[in-house]
């Protein structure tokens, strides 16, 4: 049996725990504001500088469409972007178990347009927005990226007027298609004998389709691979495999494993390099143009400021890529 001593030593090192971690999540400027009718239909903003209009970067949170919360911003990316004098907004959404896909990408959509309405009354610049987040959440980021646009000009709705077109997507772990012929082939390579369980009644409610093929023809409608165009915005992929690393051999790891794999960056990365679209892939091993989301984030939408301390100094190659040098 444990020491009442030593109970308690433990209790107070989980007290100090969540205390750090609140305290190194900066709290944020507005909370639960509502951009829509339901009750999920909340986000939050950390203004970089209030006294200045600044870019923003929208974090869409994870959790396989049915879980997860704008909570879920990650503290080190949060502070990194507010210290690069970017404004950051996290948002939630409903999810698959009571509104099908894509409802929760109709949300993001209505966020954005919600936050450009904003701009005005919250300093920020509604032409500099980029979108971040991963899993689920980098699904949500990437079809807003490769969309055409969706606002309605003559719409009576202020905020359906707004434009749904965006600077720039970084993504963790994304899945650049919901296409059933990709993942069928995925899941035979590195978890064999499963594909029969993907095209079972968790897809079709997923999709709040009746038949396969009608929740195919939605996953379409949503996939990367199907959307992205040469007019579309750069892309930042992170995975945390690299191509030819061996599936963990514990059940659990390996389905989060084959659900967020680098494949799905690669086969992106192949369409956008044929477009000519700006795509940089980082896994383990792997060479990038940036280091992070934050350093990606910063040539994407922060280039007003590159360019002046630039002139100061003389620009890298990558600055001159980005400040068109």
């Amino acid at each position: 049996m444990k020491s009442l001593k030593t109970i308690i030593i433990a209790l107070l090192l989980v007290v100090s725990y969540v205390s750090y971690a609140q305290k190194s999540k900066p709290a944020p400027d507005l909370v639960n504001v509502h951009y829509g009718e339901n009750e999920r239909h909340v986000l939050d903003v950390w203004f970089a500088d209030k006294g200045k209009t600044t870019p923003l970067a929208i974090y869409i949170h994870g959790g396989g469409f049915q879980s997860g919360s704008k909570e879920r911003v990650n503290s080190k990316e949060l502070v990194g972007l507010l210290e690069a004098g970017i404004s950051v907004a996290s948002i939630s959404y409903r999810f698959k178990t009571t509104d099908p896909l894509p409802a929760a990408h109709m949300d993001a959509k209505l966020a954005l347009q919600f936050i450009r309405s904003k701009a005005n009354e919250w300093n920020i610049d509604k032409n500099r927005i980029g979108v971040f987040g991963g899993s689920a959440g980098a699904q949500i980021c990437m079809w807003l990226a490769f969309s055409d646009e969706m606002a309605k000009p003559e719409s009576a709705n202020a905020v359906e007027r707004e434009s749904t077109r965006v600077t720039c997507v970084a993504t963790k772990g994304g899945q650049t298609t919901m296409e059933s012929s990709f993942w069928l082939k995925h899941i035979a390579k590195f978890a064999p004998g499963q594909e029969k369980a993907f095209n079972g009644k968790d897809r079709l409610n997923t999709f709040g389709a009746k038949t396969l093929e009608e929740a195919n023809e939605i996953a379409k409608t949503i996939s990367a691979l199907d959307l992205i165009t040469a007019d579309d915005p750069p892309v930042f992929m992170q995975y945390g495999m690299a191509p030819n690393a061996k599936v963990p051999e514990n059940p659990r790891k390996a389905r989060g494993w084959v659900v967020h794999h680098v494949d799905f960056g690669t086969v992106l990365k192949e369409k956008m390099d044929a477009l000519h679209v700006e795509s940089d892939l980082k896994y383990p091993g792997a060479k990038t143009t940036y280091d992070s989301s934050i350093d990606f984030f910063h040539y994407s939408i922060k280039v007003d400021k590159l360019i002046e301390t630039t002139k100061k100094r003389g620009a890298t190659n990558k600055e001159k890529k980005h400040c068109n040098f």
